[in-house]
């Protein structure tokens, strides 16, 4: 399996995938063409919202020269398919959204288990990235969830990378949560033994052959502090 962890496949404001860090490239060479498309929903209750974001993904991907001979929908609606469905894609994708939400999806419909035999590629957005952890850590994102105790924010993961990953540092940086900064409040202090990769939109992580690359600009949260560890173009190695 060949696998892109982004923060965001497109943007920073824009509905185009991102060049940067030899995203567009490094796809192409992991794709057939044409190829076989599947889109696993954040939110298996939101089917107007995930065909809508599914679609404009598909949009995305043909404007930078990707063909597809089909672009299907994992949701409630064809999750007794979805071994068949995984089975005869060359490219899953992993919608961004509400991470518990998609976390609660992935463990009903067992995707950790249906994914160990998958050998094409795979590519996650945002809480699609985070969820594909061994073990999730899921910051606090909808009000009420910084100050609430019995939020879990650490949840069972589907296994593709050990690496926790924090998107859009772009956007969120800065920002407050329940009166919380993200990071200085919530990030660092959940830190302590733990390693946070935040990514901004256009960095990545590319998984190939067993070996972990960062590819962009990037901060590490580690044990109550925050450093920026790459630049972008930079590309870091993540298993020397």
């Amino acid at each position: 399996m060949i696998c892109f962890f982004t923060s965001s496949p497109t943007g920073p404001g824009s509905p185009d995938v991102n060049p940067a860090n030899g995203f567009i490239h490094e796809l192409h060479l992991a794709l057939p063409y044409p190829c076989q498309a599947l889109f696993v929903c954040s939110d298996p209750d939101g089917e107007e919202f995930t065909d809508m974001i599914g679609a404009s993904m598909a949009e995305s991907l043909e404007h930078a020269g990707f063909a597809f001979t089909s672009f299907d929908v994992l949701d409630w609606r064809t999750a007794d398919d979805a071994a068949a469905l995984i089975a005869s894609a060359d490219l899953i994708i992993l919608a961004g959204g509400h991470v518990p939400t998609q976390n609660a999806f992935f463990q009903e419909i067992g995707l950790r288990e249906l994914l160990q035999d998958y050998d094409g590629v795979l590519m996650g957005i945002s809480a699609g990235s985070m969820n594909c952890a061994d073990v999730v850590y899921s910051h606090p994102e909808l009000e009420g969830e910084a100050l609430d105790p019995d939020y879990e924010r650490f949840l069972p993961g589907l296994g593709l990378t050990e690496a926790n990953i924090i998107p859009h540092y772009n956007t969120v940086a800065g920002t407050e949560l329940d009166g919380l900064d993200l990071f200085e409040d919530i990030a660092m202090p959940d830190s302590e033994g733990h390693l946070f990769f935040v990514l901004p939109d256009g960095s990545y992580i590319l998984s190939l052959d067993g070996h972990e690359e960062l590819r962009g600009e990037a901060w590490l949260i580690h044990d109550g502090i925050m450093e920026k560890i790459a630049e972008d173009g930079d590309v870091l190695p993540l298993d020397e």
